[in-house]
């Protein structure tokens, strides 16, 4: 909740209003004002008081000059501290990067033949597995990584594991194949991350719109596990990238698969790679034009609140897994911080009598 700040109190404007859950006790800080009129007040007693009494006049010009600034220090900083712990009772928040408690992640990865075109050098896969090993190293040690590799088929090539080292032999072992199935790629990474979920690539084939999964109209579905759909990106334990340098050739629609994925609040972050505009590569005597489907790969990162990456070069690639790595691993929460406040008065109110005993052997 925000809060109005009154005339005589006005927040910088570079700087964002923070918001407090109390914001009613904000107005205590209009006792600051009232609690300077009356140092002020205090000291034109003060002055009033020593001219009064003469002999005190002449001890203070035999002392030499008085403390001047020193004065008036240990009260400002006192001022500052009550500021700040009015500040803490009003409860503020903020929106700062704390450590996520992502869990797992799956590295779905397209092994289709066009991935062999060299317009990333050495050539797409090559570069795609020396992003990986990267970003593999660069996620902490407790994060759990799955990979799954997809062509015309998809299979889960390592299980969520702590083990890099295993991570990095499965990407390794990646061969080629044809066909591009990028929906059946997010349909087994959600199986991967929820294995007793019963998500089958069934359940999205286009037989269940004659029936379903083969059966006559009149035979009953086959029983699910029910689930409660939740909002898109909701779930924060779990994220799936996939990469992918074409568009769909076969399999489920990646859109339908995206919807399943954003039901369960699993973020599906896309990753581009390759030519926007085509390129025509040979595999095995074929020949096929491969052109990247952006337009879909932003769909699915928009239905599941994640993002759409696009990477030209290997440099490129790299700087992507690099972000994905920081955005996994760190997020931004409204969190509140009131200890801050409270720790900062704190400090200030000993800075205030520490410099007041060191300078005039009393505490202000």
């Amino acid at each position: 909740m925000n809060f109005a700040w009154p005339a005589f109190l006005k927040w910088p404007a570079a700087i964002p209003q923070p918001a407090f859950l109390w914001p009613h006790m904000l107005w205590l800080l209009a006792l600051l004002p009232l609690l300077v009129l009356l140092y002020a007040g205090l000291l034109r007693r003060r002055r009033k008081l020593a001219l009064r009494y003469a002999s005190l006049s002449i001890v203070r010009q035999a002392q030499g000059r008085g403390p001047g600034w020193r004065r008036h220090l240990p009260p400002l900083l006192l001022l500052m501290a009550l500021a700040a712990l009015l500040l803490a009772s009003a409860r503020p928040v903020a929106v700062i990067a704390l450590p996520s408690n992502q869990q797992t992640i799956i590295l779905a990865m397209d092994v289709s033949a066009s991935m062999r075109a060299t317009d990333v050098e050495p050539n797409r896969l090559v570069a795609a597995q020396e992003a990986a090993k990267t970003f593999l190293k660069e996620l902490p040690r407790d994060v759990k990584v799955g990979i799954v590799a997809f062509a015309g088929s998809a299979q889960v090539a390592q299980q969520p594991t702590l083990n890099r080292e295993d991570l990095v032999t499965a990407i390794e072992r990646f061969q080629m194949q044809r066909a591009t199935a990028t929906g059946n790629a997010i349909v087994i990474s959600l199986a991967t991350l929820f294995p007793h979920a019963g998500i089958e690539l069934q359940q999205l084939s286009p037989d269940r719109m004659r029936g379903g999964w083969g059966r006559s109209l009149d035979q009953p579905p086959p029983k699910q596990n029910e689930f409660v759909p939740v909002p898109p990106g909701s779930y924060s334990s779990a994220a799936i990238i996939m990469l992918t340098d074409g568009q769909r050739t076969t399999g489920v629609d990646p859109l339908d698969a995206a919807k399943m994925a954003a039901e369960r609040g699993v973020k599906v972050y896309t990753v581009g790679i390759g030519t926007v505009d085509g390129e025509i590569i040979g595999f095995e005597g074929w020949s096929m034009r491969v052109r990247l489907d952006e337009e879909t790969l932003k769909t699915i990162a928009q239905k599941t609140a994640a993002e759409y990456f696009y990477a030209g070069t290997a440099q490129d690639l790299k700087k992507v897994y690099q972000s994905l790595s920081s955005r996994l691993t760190l997020e931004k929460k409204e969190t509140e911080v009131s200890s801050l406040f409270a720790l900062a008065g704190a400090l200030l109110a000993l800075l205030a009598g520490g410099l007041s005993l060191l300078w005039f052997g009393r505490v202000l």
